[in-house]
């Protein structure tokens, strides 16, 4: 809130400022458009047909997000300022008052110098640029030329697209186009122009590039056609070399059969067991004897038997290798047929055979027999065949994977080709069909707007208000000057004795300040200054001499040095002042004093001898540039100032600036307490902060007084630590 108040008192300083640039402002505003002309606008209203499906075709409706709406509509609303469509309307607004007897302005200088011939060739100009919708170049003097009588109309595209205002209407499919010109007629002329070129120049640019889509989704669609084709043509090639057709199919076929061969293998070999047990029981049925005998008879009665059961055999062979053919099923059977009636003769030879008891048992061995011979012959064979069938099997699977490599390749042809064909087939379509764009609602001439020249000059006043508060802002920040007591106990850290106004009287008699009945408030609020200022110093000093020294020159360290003074004067106190300040020596310029301090170190004179009675004492100096120790020695210097603290109460020295003479720095060994005046206004700088911290190292450093401070910073604020 500080630096509110601050700010504001700031901007006090600069009130007239405020008013006085604002009120010129709003006198040359008002000049300036007091003959500004009436406007007219006129609106018009196109349909986009993006959001609204009744303009839409309805074979190719398609469900659009709302951020494509917008962008979509985003794009639209820039397309209508585009200058390709406001120079087609520029060409119209010219040609329309080079030809028509109500043109919608006034002619211009440059328009009306051009001769008869010159107008026809513009006239024609303007419409062949219009007719091939291009554009004047700059760069060709003739249309340079062209372009200027254009431009000189208030015609050309940056002019009408600067009164052009375009808006999509709420979340509606319609967008808004508004201008405003000097008459109605040019309004509701301009508003609709805009709007029937926007439309038309939309269309031609839909139509190229729905054109231009489509004839390259055509040459896309032939590379994926013949893409296609050749992956179905490796297909194909790739069955035919290496004899394969439905891969799936002959898999399952030979995992049957496989399965089928092993299962009448298990059934061969269970047979095969139990014929040889059945044998081993129909053998223990007939002695040694009987055995032998029969034996003896069979190797020559079987003789034909062996052969039909070879037969036999190499025929179920066939049956087996050519997958269970039911050709060769029938002639096994035919033959197991004939075997059967051949063993049962066999039998029939063995009737009159001193073992015809046993005639059945003969019978049955012979069968299980032969049927054990077939059924070790069958496993061989099923074995045989079962290999065949695996090795069949495991040759698929390689092939299967290359095919369904090329089967995948196919279909990927053939769903990227399917997508081409959609997109290229519904791009036809959209090629077919028209724009969906229409001006819905012609513009028409309106009613004159109200005026505008009052809100511009209330404008022109807040405005001009506005930067001046703005530039005393920025001053304000830039400011680094310090102007109160806070400022420079924040800057220096450092304890405030007090303030010293600045008088606006130029000359004041300090003699004269503490007469009791004085009534100029200014010089009484000073001599209260000065009355807080002495206590605060009397508070804070170990000893009688006070030093007054200053960072910087000029800051008025002799006024305050006097006025000092001839406090503690009135106060009854014997004070002696001493002009320290060799390089700028003010004290001794105003006194009348013929005392020197020089003199007085030497032993040349007695400061009794030069007192006069009613005044300060004082002693002053030659100006010359001299050390202090060069005039005596250390201890000659401390012995007078210990004899001047036993004549007087208080020795008040002024010196010079630290930053400017040495013999400052030299004054502060010969002082226990030490003050320094800072003028309101001034800045400290980065080299005033090192002989800032010299006074406070040196340890007689007692404050700041804070001097020549105007009326709007004197603040009675004091901070001592």
């Amino acid at each position: 809130m500080t630096e509110v108040f601050k700010f504001l008192k700031f901007l006090k300083q600069f009130r007239l400022l405020l008013i006085i640039v604002p009120i010129i402002s709003v006198i040359i505003t008002y000049f300036l458009v007091r003959n500004l002309k009436s406007v007219y606008m006129s609106q018009a209203q196109i349909s986009t047909g993006i959001v609204d499906e009744t303009s839409q075709q309805s074979v190719i409706i398609q469900t659009i997000q709302g951020d494509q709406v917008r962008q979509q509509f985003s794009n639209l609303l820039e397309m209508i300022k585009m200058k390709r469509v406001l120079n087609q309307v520029s060409y119209l607004l010219i040609i329309h008052d080079l030809t028509s007897d109500k043109p919608f302005k006034a002619k211009s200088k440059l328009l009306e110098s051009l001769v008869p011939e010159a107008r026809k060739h513009a006239l024609d100009v303007y419409r062949k640029k219009y007719a091939l919708n291009e554009e004047l170049s700059v760069s060709n003097p003739d249309e340079n030329g062209l372009y200027k009588v254009i431009e000189s109309m208030g015609y050309h595209a940056d002019e009408i697209r600067g009164k052009l205002l375009t808006f999509r209407s709420g979340d509606s499919d319609f967008i808004t186009v508004q201008i405003e010109a000097e008459s109605p007629d040019l309004s509701a002329f301009l508003v609709n122009t805009i709007s029937t070129e926007f439309i038309k120049s939309y269309g031609v640019l839909l139509k190229a590039n729905q054109v231009k889509a489509n004839n390259f989704l055509r040459d896309l669609l032939r590379e994926k056609t013949d893409t296609l084709a050749l992956k179905m043509a490796d297909l194909r090639s790739y069955k035919i070399r290496n004899g394969v057709l439905n891969l799936s199919e002959q898999s399952k076929q030979l995992y049957t059969l496989i399965l089928e061969y092993d299962t009448k293998k298990q059934e061969a070999i269970e047979k095969t067991s139990s014929y040889a047990g059945a044998l081993n029981e129909i053998d223990r049925k007939f002695n040694p004897q009987e055995r032998s005998y029969i034996e003896a008879k069979l190797s020559k009665l079987n003789q034909s038997i062996i052969n039909t059961k070879e037969e036999l055999s190499s025929l179920y062979t066939l049956y087996l290798n050519n997958d269970l053919d039911e050709g060769y099923k029938k002639s096994y059977d035919s033959l197991s047929s004939r075997l059967t009636e051949q063993i049962n003769r066999s039998s029939d030879e063995y009737v009159t055979n001193p073992f015809n008891t046993k005639q059945e048992l003969i019978s049955q061995k012979l069968n299980l027999e032969i049927q054990m011979d077939i059924s070790r012959y069958s496993i061989n064979s099923l074995e045989n065949k079962i290999r065949s069938l695996t090795s069949q099997f495991t040759l698929l699977v390689p092939k299967e994977a290359e095919v369904q490599t090329l089967e995948m390749n196919v279909d990927i042809a053939s769903k990227e080709y399917l997508d081409i064909l959609n997109k290229y087939n519904l791009s036809s379509l959209e090629t077919g069909f028209e724009s969906k764009m229409n001006l819905v609602q012609l513009g028409v001439g309106g009613l004159a707007q109200p005026s505008k020249k009052v809100l511009l000059v209330i404008l022109s006043a807040v405005i001009s208000f506005s930067f001046c508060v703005l530039a005393l802002f920025i001053i304000f920040l830039s400011d680094t000057s310090i102007a109160t007591t806070r400022e420079l106990y924040k800057a220096t850290d450092g304890p405030i004795l007090g303030v010293v106004s600045k008088l606006e009287n130029q000359s004041v008699d300090l003699r004269g300040l503490w007469k009791s009945e004085l009534e100029d408030a200014e010089l009484i609020e000073f001599r209260n200054q000065l009355r807080s200022l002495r206590y605060e110093i009397e508070s804070v000093m170990k000893d009688k001499v006070l030093l007054v020294t200053s960072v910087n020159s000029q800051v008025g360290k002799t006024f305050v040095s006097f006025s000092l003074a001839y406090a503690w004067k009135m106060t009854n106190l014997k004070v002696l002042l001493i002009d320290g300040n060799f390089k700028n020596p003010h004290i001794s310029n105003s006194s009348t004093s013929t005392a020197y301090l020089e003199d007085f170190l030497q032993d040349k004179i007695h400061i009794n001898d030069y007192v006069e009675p009613g005044t300060i004492d004082v002693l002053k100096n030659r100006g010359e540039d001299i050390s202090l120790m060069e005039l005596v020695g250390y201890d000659k210097i401390k012995s007078k100032l210990d004899w001047a603290k036993s004549r007087y109460d208080f020795v008040i020295i002024e010196t010079g600036a630290l930053s400017e003479v040495m013999q400052s720095k030299e004054w502060l060994s010969f002082s226990s307490d030490t003050v320094t005046v800072f003028k309101s206004g001034k800045t400290i700088s980065e080299k005033d902060n090192n002989y800032i911290s010299l006074l406070k190292n040196s340890g007689s450093f007692r404050g700041w007084i804070l001097n020549m401070v105007t009326k709007a910073n004197n603040q009675q604020e004091f901070f001592k630590l």
